[in-house]
């Protein structure tokens, strides 16, 4: 699931985003958010207490009791992610996630598919870059059933050769079926350019040559490395109080080893000042341009985020929106995100319009972002976007019991701390204007890399 955070974490292509509401509609949805924006941030205060809750054996999470529906929601995390696919065995992290409710311990997949569903519970993994995510979702009268197949999930996963097959041949038959489709393809190439033969630019899913070679070994042996107590992150919102908590973190993780066994990987800086065509005979182009972006820990970090807000980060004030949606009609949606990996940032803009206007809606890209960069922003600017993004981040990351504990455990990856959220309106607030034309400066006068899939573009990445 990707949610919204003051930086996204996303490998290569960023979504577009919704279509625009049309103009009539846009007053009356920016009354409603005003509203919204200014009722949430205090509900979400009052109401929300986090706990951090140790076990016996050493395992925190976070913990947010709330008995209002009787419902409890997990969600962890293990660092290691798609980076440590062995070279030749890309996608054995993509691979493995499809296996979990597929027989752990003693259950076949059948039988296991089938206490899950008496159980009542949803369970899901998914890989990214850097992590193996784990998330499940469960009625509170039926959370010992439910906790217990998740303790089989984490610890005993079978990785029995027939449902390898069955899933190793859904893999496959969607990187087939990608070979000529042109976002994959223009992924890829993005990937390859930016990133080099760094982990980032290889694909989740693998090649057809390296998900035939994967074997229960290579699954047994990432399992082994990845799943250890010393990277690991939890979370944990719903019906369930601190103490039966921690015995059901000693069940599910205590007995993990303590300590992972990771191949290193190195940071990056993302390779700009490049021009990558894809070039499909398509009536719309997409466009994606790469600036420098900024570390989650840097000191100019909230500067940059305010920069990229007002660049183009989702609202319907951005500059980018203004210019290219609103002015002109060029495209249903333009964003600026600033991307945060755990070895390597980037401010990343997507686009997509006709074909024929494809070179205008790039000048006009590159223009917004030069005159930024050269005069900064203004100060009623900072001031309406301090105010959003205040406001916004209750409604982007707390507006369920999935979204809280996706946030508090993105919260424990960026070692955030658990007051942060009552910090983090000081942070914004204390932001000032000359930071953020610094930061603007610093980010967008690098020359950036451009990708253009459709038609060619004659004189593309000239600015």
């Amino acid at each position: 699931m990707m949610y919204m955070r003051e930086a996204a974490k996303a490998p290569y292509l960023l979504p577009q985003g919704e279509k625009v509401r049309s103009r009539v509609a846009v007053p009356l949805a920016t009354l409603f958010l005003s509203v919204l924006f200014l009722i949430l941030p205090a509900l979400a205060a009052r109401a929300m207490e986090i706990q951090s809750v140790t076990s016996s054996k050493g395992i925190t999470a976070w913990l947010v009791e709330d008995y209002s529906v009787p419902v409890v929601s997990i969600r962890f995390v293990f660092g290691g992610g798609s980076t440590q696919d062995p070279p030749g065995k890309e996608g054995v992290a993509n691979l493995m996630t499809g296996l979990f409710d597929e027989g752990a311990g003693p259950l076949d997949s059948e039988a296991f598919q089938i206490k899950l569903d008496d159980a009542g519970a949803e369970m899901s993994f998914e890989e990214s870059r850097d992590g193996i995510y784990g998330s499940m979702r469960m009625l509170a009268e039926q959370r010992d059933e439910a906790f217990d197949l998740l303790r089989l999930a984490v610890n005993e996963p079978r990785f029995d050769q027939p449902p390898i097959d069955r899933i190793r041949a859904q893999v496959l038959s969607g990187i087939i079926a990608n070979e000529n489709d042109p976002d994959t393809v223009a992924q890829n190439r993005w990937a390859r350019a930016v990133y080099g033969d760094h982990p980032y630019s290889r694909s989740d899913q693998g090649t057809r040559q390296s998900i035939a070679a994967i074997t229960q070994d290579d699954l047994r042996a990432l399992h082994k490395a990845v799943f250890a107590r010393g990277g690991l992150h939890v979370a944990v919102v719903g019906a369930i109080d601190a103490e039966t908590l921690k015995k059901k973190l000693d069940m599910v993780f205590g007995d993990l080893p303590q300590s992972q066994a990771l191949a290193p990987v190195a940071d990056i800086e993302p390779k700009l000042a490049q021009h990558v065509e894809v070039n499909y005979d398509l009536p719309q182009t997409s466009l994606q341009l790469a600036w420098p972006g900024v570390k989650r820990n840097a000191a100019d970090f909230f500067p940059a985020v305010l920069m990229n807000e007002i660049l183009g980060g989702g609202t319907f004030t951005s500059r980018l929106f203004q210019e290219v949606r609103e002015k002109r009609g060029l495209a249903y949606s333009v964003n600026s995100s600033l991307v945060n990996q755990d070895h390597a940032d980037a401010l990343i803009v997507t686009t997509g319009t006709r074909s024929d206007r494809a070179a205008e809606t790039l000048g006009i890209v590159r223009d917004v972002a030069k005159r930024l960069a050269e005069e900064g922003p203004t100060e009623a600017e900072l001031a309406a976007t301090k105010k959003y993004l205040i406001g916004a981040y209750a409604i982007n990351n707390l507006d369920s019991s999935n979204s809280i504990a996706a946030t508090l455990v993105e919260l424990q990856l960026d070692d955030l701390g658990i007051d942060y959220m009552q910090r983090r309106a000081g942070y914004i607030n204390a932001v000032t204007l000359d930071q953020v034309k610094a930061a603007a400066k610093k980010l967008l006068t690098a020359e950036p890399t451009i990708m253009v899939v459709g038609p060619p573009l004659a004189g593309a990445g000239k600015g």
